[in-house]
C-alpha cells in the first residue's frame, strides 16, 4: 500500500526503537511513515475490544496513529518527525487527559 518513491534511497538513516525493535527513518520522516514502511500496522489498542489500530489520514485529523513516545502518550505518529534514539511504544487502552491521576 505506502512504498517509497522510485529514486528516493537515502544516504543517512536515523535509528529508534519501537517496541524494542530497530528501525532506520529517513532523515525529516514522520514517525507513522518510518513505521508503515517498516512494515509495522499497529499504532494503537481500542480501549473496548483491545482491537488493533493504524493510521488511516495521515494528516492529523484521525487520532488513529496515537502512540507513545520516551514514555509520553497520546503522540500523534502522523505528525511527528522521527528522532535518533526515539523510544516508541503502542498506546494501549483509553487515552488520558493531561492532569488526570
Amino acid at each position: 500500500m505506502f512504498k517509497p518513491l522510485e529514486g528516493s534511497t537515502p544516504t543517512t538513516t536515523v535509528p529508534f526503537l519501537m517496541e524494542g525493535r530497530a528501525v532506520q527513518a529517513q532523515p525529516g520522516e514522520m514517525l507513522a511513515t518510518a513505521l508503515l514502511r517498516a512494515g509495522v500496522d499497529r499504532f494503537r489498542e481500542t480501549p473496548v475490544s483491545g482491537s488493533p489500530r493504524g493510521p488511516l489520514c495521515l494528516m492529523g485529523v484521525c487520532f488513529d496513529c496515537l502512540v507513545q513516545v520516551n514514555g509520553r502518550p497520546n503522540v500523534q505518529a502522523c505528525m511527528t518527525p522521527v528522532e535518533a534514539g526515539m523510544v516508541v511504544q503502542w498506546q494501549r487502552g483509553a487515552r488520558s487527559l493531561q492532569g488526570d491521576t
